[in-house]
């Protein structure tokens, strides 16, 4: 086997030369100050570092040791796939090494940790590359014994995706040793009736397919290619009962919606998009592109969140998005943003990454408090008066960590290898689908181009583009508008109209031969929006949400003293205001509008009146309301909070 050198500027997604996409992810991004940076440095000082002690206090290292023969006593835990958290907290510190590496910061702690954690895996390795804590222990019936409940091939995948991690980011082997003996191991034991291996079957919780993609991108090994293809080809032929809980309904190249528990569908289909662009086969792109229209048009929340249901963790039908029962969990949002990024490189198609904007900034954002201390596994867009928290993983209350723990752990992945999610090239230029300040590299047939960015985004919306390195040779600069601004301006640093644009389905192309040191400013118009939802969309009829740029607002009870929130009514009649408040929640821009608590008579004992009884007014003084950003809630006291507001 071949394994393909370390590049420390490959992300999650290397492509290979024969990859089938329009687009792959620029080289060598960076992310240097702004909104983004500000975000992911929480994440390298606060979340990572206490990451670690957190797994030694939950029992995930001492599975480990356990296994190692270094331990003694009972497996630590309730669930099988508590190595997860171990993995995924490797694949966010290998990221960070990478980065920090790449500026010239100091990763000798890291490093350290790291290497301990690496070493107490491979100690608990079988001889044979199994690896899962759970049955190794005895706590399970048998390896591969309970593919529905056993989670062991997403375990393996999230380990692999770990592996891959660690050798982009620092060039060693020792993690990825661990991750290819135990895909030898899956490749030898799982196959279709007929090959000689023992089990035909999957995992009913999708992951191990397109880390298995990601693995023969690494390696060049087509075997591993093969065994993605061969589980995601199982999907929707009875292995589970035709559960859609675990993507066993109906085949992916026949489905028409997407169903079922959310993150395992996205992962599913995340490795759709990897498959399509590695094998070219049209069904599966096809396929791709149905299920994301599918979940985009009929069940995302205005957020980017998804999954309706708290029971099983569901999807639920077209158009059913609840506001205080929403579950939106943290790791659907990343699932999204994952299959959604790679959907706009198969296609070079604006739209997947309008929602990867949206996810990012609403509904993956709020998983991780401001401080980077405390967590929220589920995330409504609302929280009613009286609200009493449930405790456990599924309260609307932020915790400092959780039983089934795999939300924070997949924060941590996500913001730390964010900057490859940005940007991207075609052989002819770069591609901007996010905005933060940074530096990306394309190439324009063979030579490098390279650009700077620098924005405060989304405080305002000028993004200014400067060329540092131009072939000589005319290029593409492509700049995503997004879906929500209909008003630009793009200029010279000069303040003349740039000419030479050309619009294209989401995308400001500008084609020129560029000179080093050339700029121009690209200016969204952040104007306040008042929104509705489709008509079908019965959870708030008659309601609206407020929007600027790509934040959705929120208002919360801390805000508004006197009362709740169920009985405030937004007046629309009065125009919004924006106020910028560096003094709150570490510096945000508010929305000020008007607006009244409606009086609401005691009906006694039947909360149910005839038709022909008129509604309350809105009555009393007006009452000024402030929104924030929906990220940023729930990161000072308890109390209520809401998205959509009734309107008079």
């Amino acid at each position: 086997m071949s394994r393909t050198s370390s590049t420390p500027s490959a992300g999650p997604i290397r492509l290979g030369p024969r990859s089938r996409t329009v687009l792959r992810p620029a080289a060598a991004p960076t992310v240097t100050a702004g909104f983004w940076h500000d975000r992911r440095t929480v994440n390298a000082e606060a979340c990572i570092p206490q990451g670690i002690e957190l797994l030694e206090s939950a029992g995930n290292l001492h599975n480990l040791r356990l296994v190692a023969g270094t331990r003694s006593g009972a497996f630590e835990g309730d669930y099988p796939f508590q190595d997860t958290d171990v993995y995924k907290w490797l694949e966010a510190a290998s990221w960070q090494l990478g980065q920090d590496a790449a500026v010239g910061r100091d990763t000798t702690a890291l490093t350290a940790e790291v290497d301990r954690i690496i070493a107490l895996v491979a100690a608990a390795q079988a001889e044979d590359g199994y690896l899962n804590t759970w049955f190794q222990s005895g706590k399970g019936e048998g390896r591969w014994s309970d593919l529905r409940w056993g989670h062991e091939l997403y375990c393996a995948g999230h380990l692999i995706q770990a592996a891959v991690a660690h050798h982009r980011s620092t060039g060693r082997t020792e993690l990825l040793d661990v991750a290819v003996k135990f895909a030898d191991h899956i490749d030898a034991v799982f196959g279709p009736e007929g090959s000689g291996r023992p089990i035909d079957g999957f995992d009913a919780h999708p992951e191990v397919e397109t880390a298995l993609v990601e693995l023969y991108r690494e390696t060049g090994e087509t075997r591993y290619l093969h065994l993605a293809g061969y589980f995601v080809d199982r999907h929707g032929h009875g292995v589970h009962g035709h559960e859609a809980y675990c993507q066993d309904r109906v085949p992916v190249r026949e489905a028409q919606n997407v169903e079922g528990h959310a993150v395992r569908q996205l992962y599913l289909l995340a490795a759709v998009a990897d498959l399509a662009a590695e094998t070219g086969e049209r069904a599966l792109a096809e396929a791709g592109a149905r299920l994301w229209h599918a979940m985009a048009a009929t069940k995302t929340h205005l957020t980017g969140g998804v999954g309706a249901h708290h029971d099983e963790e569901d999807f639920g039908d077209p158009y059913e998005l609840p506001n205080e029962r929403a579950y939106c969990e943290t790791c659907a949002a990343i699932a999204s943003i994952q299959f959604s990024w790679r959907m706009a490189l198969l296609t070079g198609e604006a739209r997947y990454s309008d929602l990867v904007e949206r996810t990012l900034f609403n509904g993956f954002l709020a998983g991780m408090s401001l401080d980077g201390e405390s967590w929220l596994y589920v995330n409504p867009l609302a929280v009613r008066d009286g609200y009493v928290g449930r405790g456990g993983d599924h309260s609307s209350r932020r915790t400092r960590w959780f039983r089934c723990a795999c939300c924070p752990p997949n924060v941590m992945r996500l913001l730390a290898s964010l900057e490859h999610y940005l940007a991207s090239t075609d052989g002819s230029g770069i591609q901007l689908h996010q905005y933060a300040t940074g530096r990306f590299q394309g190439d324009a047939d063979g030579s490098p181009v390279v650009v700077s960015v620098e924005t405060e985004y989304p405080r305002t919306g000028r993004i200014a583009v400067t060329v540092e390195e131009s072939p000589g040779a005319p290029w593409t600069l492509s700049l995503r508008l997004p879906q929500w601004c209909t008003e630009y301006t793009l200029v010279h640093a000069d303040g003349t109209t740039v000419a030479d644009v050309v619009s294209d389905d989401g995308w400001l192309r500008v084609e020129r031969e560029w000179a080093v040191g050339d700029t121009i400013v690209f200016t969204l118009d952040q104007a306040l929006r008042l929104v509705r939802a489709d008509p079908r969309v019965d959870a708030v009829r008659g309601c609206v949400a407020i929007e600027r740029g790509p934040l959705v607002y929120c208002l919360e009870q801390v805000d508004h003293p006197g009362g709740g929130l169920d009985d405030v009514v937004l007046d629309t009649g009065v125009p919004l205001v924006v106020k910028d408040r560096p003094d709150l929640l570490g510096g945000v821009v508010t929305v000020v509008g008007a607006g009244h608590r409606r009086s609401i008579p005691d009906v006694g004992w039947w909360p149910y009146r005839p038709e022909a009884t008129p509604d309350s007014p809105a009555t009393g003084s007006a009452l000024e309301l402030t929104a924030v950003p929906y990220y940023a809630w729930a990161n000072r006291t308890t109390g209520s909070m809401r998205v959509w507001l009734p309107v008079t």
